[in-house]
């Protein structure tokens, strides 16, 4: 059996740790730039908010006081959620990360089921303060269903366990078609044409048809939902074959200088995560665009540069950003957003040397230290200089709280 463990309103609850005094009052959590709601508390649900809503729509409600509102703060969020899952390792051998919020783990060989998940969700609450649900089944689609129906008919208990042919056939006929993991909305749109509303509908569709109009992936979604296990654990995150970062802008960019310095961190940021996951980068691409929404002249624009030999050092490919960026940037335009996205991503012990290249023995020992420098504890960071200081693109985040378990100087102060 395959449990799917799901943090309740994640982000919320994570804003909550350390701000008990908001549990059971509407909260919600912004997107980057503060620009819509992406998180929301179960009283903020009952409010009428709706997921993905404008900031300022709600913008009334959090100046009369009755609408908490906080910026994404992924730091914290992506601390808090390691931990949740260090507290899942305790209870299994294998664990699949599937998101920040979501782990699969595998319970093949346990007894007593209900009790046992009683336990994962209780042991997380304690250590972590994060409330879960936890859904059991034969498969991770089932176990997906399973989860949502602790959701929505039993979050107190807060665990389901689709154990039995009665249970699943329940659940099943529960969930709408368009709820169901991996279907997307046109697949969703063809199934209710052909008067397929609910999970339950689905099982009973012909083989032969949902192969011919959904391909191998629906016939592979029917096996799973017909308790035929087809989606194995991933135990090994696989390397990505391709990275981007991009944000889109505090402000307007109207100047070259704070548009280098942007693309010369998120650069730095892509081979951070070349080098985290022991790769390097064959292409490297960049973008600018001006807000798509705005009643102004637009401008979007990417250019890509092939690399005389793959790398990760972020010296490298801060370089051939900027020289991708100045043949694709024009003056007289508001610049809305820009990105990197480094490709043709190979292993760093497998790269085809150029003819006439020497490889350099200190790039490698200079950004272990570099890496080990800036994500460590301390405030003092190293940067290249094209990084800057000034910061002027950065993120719109006005209502960021603090980094309160990796920080020290942001650390809770209690006072009594």
């Amino acid at each position: 059996m395959i449990a799917l463990v799901d943090c309740n309103n994640f982000y919320v609850s994570c804003e909550r740790l350390f701000a008990p005094e908001l549990r059971n009052k509407p909260v919600v959590v912004l997107s980057n730039n503060d620009g819509c709601v992406i998180a929301r508390s179960d009283e903020a649900k009952e409010m009428g908010i709706k997921m993905g809503i404008p900031a300022f729509e709600i913008k009334n409600l959090v100046q009369s006081g009755k609408l908490q509102v906080f910026s994404s703060n992924y730091v914290l969020y992506g601390d808090i959620s390691n931990r949740v899952v260090q507290i899942l390792s305790q209870f299994s051998n294998e664990i699949e990360v599937y998101s920040i919020d979501e782990s699969f783990i595998n319970l093949r060989g346990i007894a007593n089921l209900p009790s046992y998940a009683l336990q994962i969700r209780t042991k997380v609450k304690q250590c972590t303060g994060i409330p879960t649900c936890v859904g059991v089944a034969s498969t991770k689609t089932l176990a997906k269903i399973a989860n949502r129906y602790a959701k929505k008919h039993h979050k107190e208990m807060g665990v389901w366990i689709l154990d039995t042919p009665e249970k699943i056939e329940q659940a099943l006929k529960a969930t709408s078609i368009e709820d169901v993991w991996g279907i997307g909305r046109r697949y969703a749109k063809l199934l209710e044409a052909h008067n397929i509303h609910t999970a339950f509908d689905f099982i009973q569709a012909n083989e032969h048809w949902v192969k011919a109009n959904m391909s191998v992936v629906g016939q592979r979604l029917l096996y799973e939902l017909r308790g035929i296990s087809c989606l194995s654990m991933e135990l090994i995150n696989e390397p990505k074959k391709n990275i981007c970062t991009s944000r889109s802008f505090g402000t307007m960019l109207t100047q070259y200088s704070p548009l280098s310095e942007a693309v010369s961190n998120f650069a730095a940021a892509c081979a951070f995560k070349l080098r985290k996951q022991k790769s390097v980068a064959n292409y490297v691409q960049v973008f600018v665009t001006t807000n798509p929404f705005a009643k102004e002249k637009q401008y979007f624009n990417s250019i890509t540069i092939t690399l005389p030999v793959a790398d990760s050092d972020s010296r490298v490919l801060i370089k051939n950003a900027l020289w991708g960026l100045s043949r694709i940037y024009k003056e007289g335009y508001r610049y809305k957003k820009a990105g990197i996205i480094v490709s043709g991503i190979i292993p760093e012990d497998q790269y085809q040397l150029a003819l006439f290249a020497h490889p350099d023995s200190k790039s490698k020992k200079l950004m272990t230290v570099l890496d080990s420098i800036n994500h460590s504890n301390g405030k003092n960071k190293l940067r290249l200089a094209a990084q800057g200081f000034d910061r002027t693109w950065k993120l719109k985040n006005e209502r960021l709280s603090q980094k309160y378990t990796t920080r020290f100087d942001e650390l809770l102060i209690i006072k009594i």
